[in-house]
């Protein structure tokens, strides 16, 4: 019999699927495509849902499931599917849900192929869109349609870090019967847990802090009992499965989650105090800051403040890319979440997609820096940090003379 834990930390270290008759206390990883039958019997039952277990591994695997169970717990939801990456999550959980003629409530400030796919694919499907500010919520209620299904936003805000009232939202959504889905990629189910707001979905990029060091490409789909049977009937025949050996590795990576993200957190606070006012910086942005607009929403719905900051420097694009030039240290990827302090520049990668026009709406400035603070020591970041500041400053002068 399992037992049930209290305690964050404790469910992800404790959560484990049967172990096999050689009784491993670490899961062994369960490398095959398919499992076998007793017998004709039990194939057919299995078949037709009367007993549950493993069929194949496009349909379930023990490593995929540990690693659910586990994060289902976390986040406090029914049901939940891996996924092979966080696109897939994002894309299954809407388009398993929806049909030509629908349409999708959506907060402006989203991933960039998130954005893809309501602008570029499901209009292809008769699936229509309208974006919502997250600086209005007052307007929200009034761009609901008769045909409206899905409410989607991401909370913090990909690269912004601007919130939306889960509390509200929840209420929005049971008052006119929507499914509410929930990107909770950066914060993390021990930073923030939608559900209990009234989430009906929440989807991950595992991609990032939950696996936290670079090494896998997953996604994840919690949620309501009712409405993950759907996603995971559309999942099992249109086939974004999660390697055994990234579910096994992501169920790892759980265990540390609760350290490593109070380690990102403290050292993406500490950092944003520092710049702050920082003579060649426009704004520091980083939800626990007083001078973020939504510091006392951030501090009613999540643990920490996360593990990014954004910031302006001054001298806008050829500034900031040569600011990414000068870094020794930190990384320049489009991947964030991870151990290494990554730096991304929105306007010309994630979001280069998004017109001119859109990204000045979500305050996608041309010379934004995304930081993904890692696990280094703070100060050497900093030191980073500022050092490339001052070479840009000296390179941008030099060709202003």
């Amino acid at each position: 019999m399992k037992k049930s834990f209290e305690h964050f930390e404790t469910k992800a270290v404790r959560t484990q699927s049967e172990r096999s008759p050689h009784r491993e206390h670490s899961a062994p990883i369960y490398m095959t495509s398919s499992f076998v039958f007793d017998g004709a019997e039990h194939a057919r039952a299995m078949f037709n849902d009367e007993v549950e277990g493993n069929i194949y591994t496009r349909f379930s695997n023990p490593n995929n499931t540990e690693f659910i169970e586990k994060l289902c717990l976390l986040e406090g939801t029914e049901d939940g599917i891996a996924t092979a990456s966080g696109m897939a999550a994002m894309f299954s959980s809407m388009a398993a849900l929806l049909q030509s003629g629908d349409h999708i409530l959506a907060s402006r400030s989203l991933f960039g192929s998130t954005h893809q796919i309501l602008t570029g694919i499901f209009p292809k499907w008769g699936i229509s869109h309208t974006y919502a500010d997250l600086s209005d919520p007052d307007s929200w209620e009034g761009l609901i349609q008769k045909n409206t299904k899905m409410i989607f936003v991401e909370t913090p805000s990909n690269p912004g870090l601007d919130l939306v009232d889960l509390e509200w939202l929840g209420k929005l959504a049971k008052a006119h019967d929507l499914i509410l889905n929930v990107d909770n990629c950066f914060a993390t189910p021990y930073l923030q847990n939608p559900a209990s707001f009234g989430a009906d979905l929440v989807t991950h990029s595992a991609t990032k802090f939950l696996d936290g060091q670079g090494r896998t490409i997953a996604g994840a789909v919690l949620g309501r009992k009712d409405l993950i049977q759907q996603v995971r009937f559309f999942a099992r025949h249109t086939g974004p499965a999660l390697s055994p050996f990234n579910g096994w590795t992501l169920s790892k990576s759980l265990e540390t989650l609760a350290v490593r993200m109070e380690k990102h957190c403290d050292n993406a606070h500490r950092l944003a105090e520092y710049l702050e006012g920082h003579k060649e910086l426009e704004f520091v942005k980083y939800p626990f800051l007083a001078s973020h607009p939504q510091q006392a929403l951030a501090k009613k719905q999540m643990r920490y403040g996360g593990g990014l900051i954004t910031f302006n420097v001054k001298g806008g694009y050829d500034r900031a890319r040569q600011f990414l030039d000068n870094l020794s240290m930190i990384s320049l990827t489009a991947n964030l979440g991870d151990t290494r302090t990554t730096a991304t520049h929105p306007a010309s990668t994630t979001h280069s997609k998004l017109s001119q026009e859109e990204q000045e709406r979500v305050n996608i400035l041309p010379g934004l820096i995304r930081i993904s603070v890692g696990l280094e020591n703070v100060n050497d970041i900093l030191e980073d940090i500022e050092n490339a500041l001052r070479a840009s400053k000296v390179h941008l002068a030099a060709n202003h003379t």
